[in-house]
């Protein structure tokens, strides 16, 4: 019976994936484990904690907490079964035509999550009872966003956050910087640090005049290092600003000089020195807040590279205080890592007043920074150190109890399946980057010897079989 033609169709496809995510082979995988193992043992090393929340959310749960923007790139999900059988026509469609938006608040209640930092809010809030406060968290798991995909940017990548929620105290802040330190210096990345606060750019809005238009000032400054100061102008303008306006916020976003000269000039500005007049005491709190963090930074000798950065916007409307952006300072990229204070998140789910501080390691972007700049440990290539070599499977008896003792030193240890050609075995430790065989026959066999060849030093030993403390000192050696 022949097959249907759309079988045929299908059939004839070439496997693919979506656009925007990757496939990770086991190479790829030991380094992104030792990506995440890295930050895990310092996310630990400043008592932290793991937790994990679900792919999907409600969507109640995610929308309006990432701006208009953010709602746009949310993953919708199709209600299951026949989502679209129950629909009210009169609901989703107008005079105009079938109403988008309408349908799709009919047939989806669920989305994947965008970023780790709502659904830990929504965590918090539905476990508040099980949590000794201040809590301290940190998780990593993948997030999904309907982005256009470009270099850098996917629709599917891993966030590496790590949170503290109730504790106002900058101490926080300090914490968290100190873990970018922290991490950066053991994949021995350079790194400038971004620091900026989002009451510095409510006092923005104020001195320029129009305190209502926070929200379109941060999301255009946000673009600055995309598209330019002319553009970010226009777009302010297009969203309602007045020409006056946006000649009071141009030169704040082109201020140049020290921690101290940048801090000192705005204190001015903040306090009616700029063209309007108009003084903005929340901005001024701002000021005060970074001025203390940056304090707390030279006491604590952090020493990767840290500004204050006044065109920082990030584009998230949940942040309410001190905002990061991490970059690479020897790779082309976008940030790799960012975070920020938010004093109202779990506010919108019923818990008021409970001020928290995170930030979020972008795994994928510092898999491609670490790939550029050659950074990942040689020995990560392979998950295992020891090929036994496969000479007479009537050997097996000898050799399988030896790779035993072996593991169970911590030793990873393989065993070739079938007896084949030397070479056939050594090119297959060579593809896999395995740095030590052992080959064996009846003569080691009988006189109750092991040898064992470092394949990069070309250096061979023989031990007795029951030495293991020897083997495992020279198999790791390497």
């Amino acid at each position: 019976m022949a097959k249907p033609a759309i079988i045929m169709k299908i059939m004839a496809q070439k496997p693919s994936i979506p656009k925007g995510t990757r496939d990770f082979g086991q190479q790829e995988m030991s380094w992104r484990n030792y990506i995440f193992d890295t930050v895990k043992d310092v996310f630990r090393s400043f008592g932290y904690a793991q937790i994990e929340t679900p792919a999907m959310e409600n969507l109640s749960t995610l929308l309006g907490k990432y701006g208009d923007e953010g709602d746009k790139l949310l993953f919708r999900i199709l209600n299951s079964g026949d989502p679209f059988a129950k629909v009210d026509a009169a609901a989703v469609c107008t005079p105009a035509g079938l109403d988008g938006a309408a349908l799709t608040r009919e047939v989806c209640e669920k989305g994947l999550r965008y970023d780790l930092t709502v659904p830990f809010a929504r965590f918090v809030v539905q476990h508040q009872n099980e949590i000794a406060f201040p809590f301290k968290r940190f998780q990593i798991q993948p997030v999904w966003r309907a982005d256009r995909p470009q270099k850098g940017r996917y629709r599917e990548f891993y966030q590496c956050d790590v949170d503290v929620i109730g504790s106002r105290s900058q101490l926080c802040e300090l914490e968290l910087l100190q873990i970018v330190d922290a991490v950066f210096a053991r994949f021995g990345i350079r790194v400038l640090v971004k620091v900026n606060n989002r009451k510095v750019l409510t006092g923005f809005a104020e001195i320029a005049g129009c305190p209502d238009k926070v929200v379109d000032i941060t999301v255009a400054i946000d673009k600055l290092d995309k598209i330019g100061l002319d553009a970010v102008k226009a777009e302010m303008i297009e969203k309602g600003l007045s020409p006056e306006s946006v000649s009071v916020i141009e030169p704040i976003l082109q201020l140049q000089g020290s921690t101290e000269e940048k801090l000192a000039a705005m204190r001015s500005l903040m306090r009616g020195g700029s063209t309007s007049g108009l003084v903005s005491e929340t901005g001024l709190k701002g000021l005060d807040e970074l001025e203390e963090l940056f304090a707390l930074l030279k006491a604590a000798g952090v020493r990767q590279e840290v500004e204050i950065d006044l065109s920082l916007a990030r584009g998230l409307n949940y942040y309410t205080g001190a905002i990061f952006e991490v970059k690479a300072l020897d790779f082309q990229i976008g940030s790799i890592c960012g975070g920020g204070r938010y004093d109202n998140l779990t506010g919108i789910f019923g818990l008021p007043d409970m001020s928290g501080v995170g930030i979020s390691f972008g795994a994928d972007r510092i898999y491609d920074v670490l790939c550029g700049l050659d950074k990942f440990p040689e020995r990560l290539s392979s998950a295992t150190t020891l090929l036994m070599a496969n000479m007479d499977p009537e050997l097996l008896g000898y050799l399988l109890p030896v790779a035993g003792a072996l593991r169970a030193r911590g030793i990873s240890c393989e065993q070739y399946p079938e007896a084949s050609k030397l070479k056939k075995q050594f090119d297959y430790a060579s593809r896999k980057g395995i740095p030590f065989i052992s080959i064996n026959g009846t003569d080691e066999a009988a006189s109750g010897k092991v040898n064992i060849k470092n394949l990069s030093s070309g250096e061979q030993r023989l031990f007795d079989k029951e030495d293991t403390d020897g083997m495992v000192a020279f198999l790791c050696q390497a």
